[in-house]
């Protein structure tokens, strides 16, 4: 192919998905950026001979399609060659910014000075690049950028001298990747790493790759055979959804080997297969709970290996319900469901988290960013806060304040007394009681003014309160009183817990994770820390605990159980007027939604349950069942209360018979003659044997009810030689 020819290739492919995502002039800025590039860069190539304007495109689309960032973000990726110091004519500074405004141009001069930063000991001191690229960085695009920019040559790393490769891998491996999982990337984080390993240890990495391969067939046949009953019942409810195989990466296995000292085979989680729903928002949560009962109606579920983060989101807010369970073959596999906002929000990190949030608007890309620099900046920060807050310290009005030793500080408008203190060191602010402006005694809630001179008074005794939040504006300082005010609330919650632990010890009642659960729902809490801290603080008396933990839950009724288990439609055909507790059975069995279970041949008058099977519609089984124990212990939520309808009619219920005696002359005759006799009853079959003078039979008659069979079994037992008669299974 044609140097011209691959270069346009790409460019059609970037420009068709930004044609989807993107208005007409925010495609005519992309393709602006796309001539400008071409006419400066041309066809040159880098000392590796790769095409650098292919290079600028690919990282144009990666910035498009797997991080989903906007037109300014794009545009940048264009253009973050043309001042390539191997070109024969550069563009300008100057020259971008008129062509493309200021953000591009500043984003183009982070990415510079980002170049030109030495990292021979980025392998010792990581953190401390990180917080110096942050600092070169200024606008965090040029941070999502530079990581497109680093997966891309990764990509493509084969390209490099050994030397190149070596500190590529290192700075990789050591900054670009964990910057990447910061952000929430997991993708790109991983692709990076496999990258890395592939080229720091090509044995290993081959090695994965090859048993990955020769089990691929092997996993997608067992993924096949796992996901077929699962997929029936999501389609047969009504789900729009997709099932993928999500295998683990290279070097999430390869680490795995290595920490746990097992081979390849003995990966638990190898792969793990993917539920996503197309849901409405109003309905995601309670979408992906019916998605998990359908999975665990078919398969065990390990319960240690339930992780919900669709109740309460990680920090950096990805969104899923994950659980383990027994596949075919004896295999434990790992399930994940979540929708399609949650999958997007996960695959794309915090990009996608702030499409949901905002929109298209600029102004909503510069807030975001804002709040992402903000959660680099401070790896301790919960990250759906930040931008749930949508703060603009960033871009607002500035003022600028004084300190004792006439040092300048830049703070944003309305910044507060206690904003300075936070903003000169976390332990000043924690300890500050007001202080002076311009040597008149203020408070902490003091709004500076532009010029300010500031003194701080401080006290041992101070400590941060809540309160503070409401009138602090710098991000910087709320974050600090957050973090104090959750240690000091962590330490409560401890002591908090430690009151349920003894209370529990002494009433013999064990403290399990469904009991907390149990106790968040009831209190209305998303964490446990907080139900901890009201006991603490005495809010909640650990008695009203338990007689809340005591009291027996109230269990659904025979129409709300069904309602939730087939469809509505079905429901409405069945009979239930003895009240919606039970499901009442006509003894003429013509309803079609439910029949008589062959393990226990229930007939008219027995004690009965219906019991909801997975496709062959409702069984009626007896009390007494064999299987009903496990039937009602295992899936309780399957047993349905059931009663026969009242009747006068004769309809005939099949039963079974075992009978046993003394092998007595005749007395096959005799019992055949009280069947068909005596009794009306009519007889199916009938199987005797005998050996050394006693005999063993099995009976099946059809009967009309239970008081029909019990009046046959006390006349069979009056004959002779006949030690005992007992209504048996099949």
């Amino acid at each position: 192919m044609q140097v011209n020819e691959q270069i346009f290739t790409r460019y059609e492919n970037l420009k068709s998905f930004c044609g989807f995502n993107w208005d007409i002039a925010d495609l005519d800025k992309i393709e602006k950026a796309f001539l400008f590039a071409k006419d400066v860069i041309g066809e040159l190539r880098f000392k590796t001979d790769e095409i650098i304007l292919c290079h600028s495109i690919d990282v144009a689309t990666v910035i498009a399609t797997e991080i989903g960032l906007g037109p300014d973000s794009i545009v940048s990726g264009l253009l973050h060659n043309v001042m390539y110091a191997g070109l024969e004519r550069k563009a300008t500074p100057k020259e971008i910014e008129l062509a493309f405004g200021a953000k591009v141009a500043g984003i183009l001069e982070g990415m510079t000075k980002i170049n030109a930063l030495g990292t021979d000991t980025v392998d010792l001191h990581s953190e401390n690049y990180r917080k110096l690229l942050l600092a070169l960085a200024g606008d965090v695009r040029v941070i999502l950028l530079k990581i497109a920019d680093r997966l891309q040559v990764m990509r493509n790393l084969g390209l490099y001298d050994e030397v190149s490769r070596s500190r590529l891998v290192t700075e990789t491996a050591y900054l670009y990747a964990p910057l990447a999982h910061r952000l929430g990337l997991y993708a790109i984080n991983s692709e990076l790493l496999d990258l890395c390993l592939k080229y720091q240890k090509p044995e290993a990495y081959n090695y994965v790759v090859n048993r990955l391969k020769e089990t691929e067939i092997e996993r997608a046949n067992f993924v096949a055979e796992f996901v077929r009953p699962v997929e029936k019942k999501l389609r047969d409810r009504g789900f729009e959804f997709s099932m993928k195989a999500r295998t683990k990466s290279i070097s999430s296995i390869h680490n795995k080997m290595n920490n746990q000292g097992v081979s390849f085979d003995e990966v638990m989680d190898l792969f793990a297969i993917r539920i996503i729903i197309d849901s409405k928002p109003e309905n995601e949560k309670s979408d992906c709970w019916v998605a998990y009962s359908f999975v665990t109606e078919e398969y065990q579920t390990n319960p240690n290996r339930l992780r919900d983060w669709i109740t309460i989101p990680k920090s950096n807010g990805y969104e899923s319900l994950h659980t383990t369970v027994l596949g075919p073959q004896g295999k434990w596999v790992e399930i994940q469901i979540r929708t399609k906002r949650m999958d997007e929000v996960a695959e794309k990190g915090l990009a996608a988290h702030w499409k949901y949030k905002g929109g298209k608007e600029q102004s909503g890309y510069d807030t975001w960013l804002a709040e992402i620099r903000n959660i680099l900046e401070n790896p301790e920060v919960n990250v759906v806060d930040f931008i749930d807050r949508f703060k603009t310290d960033i871009y607002s009005d500035e003022i600028f304040v004084f300190t004792p030793k006439g040092d300048l500080k830049k703070l944003p408008k309305g910044a507060t007394m206690l904003d300075f203190a936070y903003e000169i060191h976390s332990r000043l602010g924690d300890s500050c009681v007001g202080g002076k402006v311009n040597g008149t005694k203020v408070t902490l809630k003091h709004k500076l003014q532009n010029g300010d001179h500031i003194e701080i008074d401080t006290s041992g005794n101070q400590k941060p309160k809540l309160d503070w939040l409401e009138f602090l504006v710098t991000s910087k300082a709320k974050s600090r009183v957050k973090a104090s005010l959750n240690e000091e609330r962590k330490v409560m919650a401890e002591q908090g817990r430690e009151i349920l632990v003894r209370k529990f010890k002494n009433w013999k009642i064990e403290l399990t994770d469904e009991g907390v659960r149990k106790m968040l729902k009831k209190y209305n809490f998303k964490l446990a820390i907080d139900l901890y801290f009201d006991l603490a603080i005495g809010k909640i008396d650990p008695l009203e605990i338990k007689t809340f933990l005591s009291e027996k839950p109230e269990e659904p009724n025979a129409r709300a159980k069904l309602e939730e288990l087939i469809p509505k439609k079905e429901v409405k055909e069945l009979n239930f007027e003895l009240g919606d507790d039970f499901l009442v059975i006509d003894n003429n069995l013509k309803n079609l939604n439910y029949k008589l279970a062959q393990c226990c041949n229930p007939v008219q008058g027995d004690a009965i349950f219906g019991f909801v099977t997975i496709s062959h519609g409702i069984k009626i089984h007896r009390n007494s069942c064999p299987n009903a124990a496990q039937m009602k212990e295992r899936f309780p939520y399957r047993v349905i209360m059931a009663k026969w309808r009242e009747s006068n009619s004769k309809n005939s219920f099949l039963t079974t018979l075992h009978i046993s005696g003394v092998d007595e002359i005749g007395i096959v005759t005799e019992i055949t003659h009280i069947i068909s006799k005596d009794v009306g009853v009519h007889m199916r079959s009938i199987n005797i044997n005998s050996d050394k003078g006693k005999f063993e039979g099995i009976l099946k008659v059809l009967v009309y009810n239970v008081e029909h069979i019990e009046f046959l079994m006390q006349r069979l037992k009056k004959v002779k030689g006949v030690v005992s008669v007992t209504r048996g299974e099949e």
